[in-house]
């Protein structure tokens, strides 16, 4: 057990068959298919941004997380671990505090310079919560950018797509396209890509040092509730 885990960087239990028909799950189906025509049914049906996105990101976590069992653990007979579904240890703990501080002043800076040529940070999302600011909108806000994107985005872009092309290329590599195909998928929400492209890059990290997805998705759950928080009080 000790050497699956010291030897997850060097080695992996999939090819490039998971590999393409994951990406091809990401770019065609949800990329292609729900964020662009299903994501209109929602916005239709519900006319509130913040409810129709809550709807999709449960839609595309079921969609991707039942993507990853079927394709890459179940046909080996793999358990979650293999995808950082694991324990780690309370010295990291620091890892998670320092690179949420990171995160947060970085988002800041980048947030302010990208405004200077007329990007908003702003989205749908953050308008219709900015509109109905109450305990009820806060509280689908803060669980679906807190919970439930930070746990199935980060088994899936770093448990799996980090895992699989550190183990081809190094780390430096890894991260770049990792942070690369992270951004894209954020499309439509372009003002925000700065700020993903970022966040991606020091999700692989804590990823990278801890072994364990957990932390990462700690990183990303506070730093997302922080900018529900704001955005409510703002």
């Amino acid at each position: 057990m000790e050497n699956k885990q010291t030897n997850w960087k060097e080695q992996d239990p999939w090819g490039s068959k998971e590999f393409i028909l994951l990406m091809i799950l990401e770019f065609i189906f949800v990329l292609g298919c729900l964020k662009f025509i299903v994501s209109s049914m929602y916005a239709q049906f519900f006319n509130n941004d913040l409810y129709a996105g809550t709807l999709m990101g449960l839609t595309i976590a079921s969609v991707l997380l039942t993507g990853v069992y079927f394709i890459a653990l179940r046909p080996k007979a793999l358990s979650w671990r293999e995808v950082g579904i694991k324990r780690f240890f309370k010295k990291d703990w620091k890892i998670i505090v320092v690179f949420s501080v990171i995160l947060l002043i970085g988002a800041i800076i980048i947030v302010v310079l990208t405004s200077f040529i007329g990007i908003s940070w702003e989205n749908g999302k953050t308008e219709s919560l900015k509109q109905n600011v109450d305990f009820f909108t806060v509280f689908i806000a803060f669980v679906s950018a807190a919970v439930i994107s930070p746990i199935y985005e980060e088994i899936f872009y770093r448990g799996f797509l980090y895992r699989w092309l550190r183990t081809r290329m190094g780390i430096f590599g890894a991260i770049l396209i990792s942070s690369a195909i992270f951004t894209i998928i954020h499309i439509p929400t372009y003002n925000a890509m700065p700020v993903n492209f970022f966040s991606g890059i020091i999700f692989a990290l804590a990823y990278e040092r801890t072994n364990s997805i957990w932390p990462s998705v700690m990183i990303h759950g506070i730093t997302n509730g922080m900018m529900v928080l704001l955005t409510s009080l703002g």
